[in-house]
């Protein structure tokens, strides 16, 4: 089975789900996701704009965080040491342009 073979509505229902994991798993810092998988939230809100097409960022964000932005960076990012970022630098080379 292709990923154009999952109807919309299955695939909105498991979108919708991870947004929730994530807004609970704070914790979980964007810098990591970017390390590890090559995507985070910003990635999915940036994603999400683009498909609407007349959609701003910021508006995609807080789709995404559940608030704006730079208030969810202000309770939430911490700063980013230079490992997670030589990790962010390196899954970051793996991803397809």
């Amino acid at each position: 089975m292709t990923i154009e073979a999952l109807d919309d509505k299955t695939a909105a229902q498991a979108f919708r789900r991870l947004v929730h994991h994530l807004r609970h798993r704070d914790d979980a810092q964007n810098v990591d996701l970017m390390g590890l998988a090559g995507f985070c939230r910003n990635c999915l809100a940036d994603w999400i704009a683009q498909a609407d097409g007349a959609m701003d960022r910021e508006t995609a964000r807080e789709i995404i965080y559940g608030m704006p932005y730079a208030a969810w960076k202000d309770a939430h990012q911490t700063e980013a040491t230079p490992d997670q970022l030589a990790r962010m630098q390196e899954s970051m080379a793996k991803n397809k342009r």
